[in-house]
């Protein structure tokens, strides 16, 4: 049986307020690609569909028209829910979507439920574990007590292996895969995810996936793996500048008679680039150098002298996809400690310097209205000072 296990899709999402359903919708395309190109069986996807509760119409809209490609394509989709998802909203319909080869699995109940598909070797189990919040779920998993996503995920799989045990024993050689969506020890975050810790410890020990077959993780951006039988695949677009250097990827899992048997790691065509460029916004927008990043989303870093008025409506007339924009003084922050910046000096000079910093040299009309000003605070200041004192005397 061959898997493709992709997770992280977060439907709905935008980057720096720009709506990235135009670039969901073809990296979802090339994942269906990829299941003709390569006679996948089961696409998996451990939680984190969408990327919010409550999506959007059109956001429901391209990740139905994800699951159809792919299903089109000749996949079952299995998908659990992920701390962005609503389980009920996404789990609603499943019985229905089931009939169609999609297959929702968003309650504590269902973790012994799998979805069992057969292949030539035999039986294959999928459980699906979707995101467990301690606080919600520790009564209906039968340990009160448990306070960390550790002890839940250990009440979770105990259950997993005991409906494994009983299966393997009708019918022996029975493999498994679990579909989780955690945070395991030994792991890295890329910056773009949200903590799913909830007044408890939110890691989880990689030990706890013990005598399963594979173990498809979602939750963290970047593709990764923790052993052999443990991975992430990470999300399919970059969702941070912080992503910028990551080649998103996704799995392809054989499982063999025995067990796992090869895994092989397949790149996801690039949608759009991610830059980070540095420079005056003159040297952003006539040098060649920067070409490359024209089509990028672009995070710009400006080192103007002066903050440059109306940067960003400049950048966008070269960068159309620039979405970020921040200016940093050549001389870099040394020169903007607040400490050293007003030690020994008036407040008009400190006022001055301030207006000098943030916009450029005050007139000396508008000197004359800071000095005019300040004065007045200080009366204002005395007067109050001075009724503090009364009140005290009486």
């Amino acid at each position: 049986m061959r898997i493709l296990h992709t997770s992280d899709w977060h439907i709905g999402r935008t980057f720096h307020g720009v709506d990235l359903l135009a670039d969901q919708s073809r990296v979802l395309d090339s994942i269906a690609a990829l299941v003709r190109e390569y006679s996948v069986d089961v696409v998996v996807v451990p939680g984190d569909v969408y990327d919010r509760s409550i999506p959007s119409a059109d956001a429901v809209t391209v990740c139905n028209r994800g699951f159809e490609e792919i299903r089109d394509a000749g996949a079952v989709i299995i998908a659990t829910s992920g701390n962005h998802d609503s389980a009920a909203r996404l789990g609603a319909g499943a019985a229905f979507s089931r009939a169609g080869g999609l297959h929702l699995m968003t309650t504590v109940a269902g973790i012994t439920s799998p979805v069992v598909l057969d292949d030539e070797h035999g039986p294959v189990a999928f459980y699906g574990i979707p995101y467990l919040e301690p606080e919600i779920t520790r009564t209906q998993l039968g340990v009160p007590a448990a306070r960390s996503h550790a002890d839940i995920l250990d009440a979770a799989m105990d259950r997993v292996r005991a409906d494994l045990d009983a299966r393997a024993a009708d019918a022996p050689g029975t493999r498994s895969v679990v579909l989780a969506h955690a945070f395991v020890v030994g792991a890295e975050a890329t910056g773009s995810e949200r903590s799913i810790s909830v007044g408890g410890v939110e890691t989880v020990s990689a030990s706890a996936f013990g005598d399963v077959d594979y173990v498809a993780l979602g939750h963290l951006h970047s593709p990764q793996t923790l052993a052999e039988h443990i991975r992430y695949s990470g999300s399919p677009l970059p969702y941070s500048f912080g992503e910028r250097t990551h080649r998103k990827a996704v799995f392809l899992v054989d499982l063999a008679a025995d067990g796992l048997g090869r895994v092989e790691r397949v790149d996801l065509p690039v949608v759009r680039g991610l830059r980070q460029l540095t420079g005056t916004l003159a040297e952003l927008l006539e040098d060649e150098h920067f070409q490359d990043a024209e089509e990028c989303y672009v995070s710009a870093v400006l080192t103007d002298p002066q903050r440059p008025v109306d940067a960003m409506r400049s950048l966008q007339t070269r960068f159309p996809f620039a979405v970020h924009l921040e200016w940093q003084r050549p001389a870099g922050t040394e020169d903007l400690r607040y400490r050293e910046k007003v030690h020994g000096r008036s407040d008009v000079q400190i006022t001055r310097s301030f207006l000098t910093d943030v916009r450029s040299e005050p007139s000396p009309r508008e000197v004359r209205l800071v000095e005019a000003a300040l004065g007045h605070a200080d009366r204002a200041g005395e007067d109050t000072a001075g009724v503090v004192v009364l009140e005290q005397s009486a």
